[in-house]
């Protein structure tokens, strides 16, 4: 998947704008980052230390922590160029879900 296909992805969600970060391209809800599109081969999208241990489980060469205090946190970086279609959706909408209210829930994939 490009970062344009990504991007559009994050933005077909509720109330989702494009921002910027110390120069990096992000993506938001409410105000609340959950996607960052910084380097051409990974984004970087926030899960629960939980989802990002589960995630490493399932899809090993296409997600890894970010390093540092950060990746503890479940800061993820997913390698969406070589990723399935449906497991990149899922995170994302995984990461959407993560910082959105309640009231605004996706149904569960």
């Amino acid at each position: 998947m490009t970062d344009e296909e990504l991007a559009s992805l994050a933005l077909g969600l509720p109330e989702t704008a494009e921002g910027s970060h110390f120069g990096t391209r992000d993506f938001r809800v409410r105000g609340k980052i959950f996607m960052t599109l910084r380097e051409p081969d990974f984004c970087v999208v926030k899960l629960t230390p939980d989802q990002q241990q589960m995630a490493s489980a399932i899809m090993p060469r296409h997600v890894a922590a970010v390093p540092g205090s950060w990746g503890q946190k479940g800061w993820t970086r997913l390698f969406h160029r070589d990723a399935g279609n449906e497991e990149i959706k899922r995170l994302l909408r995984q990461a959407w879900r993560n910082v959105a209210s309640k009231s605004m829930a996706l149904p569960e994939d």
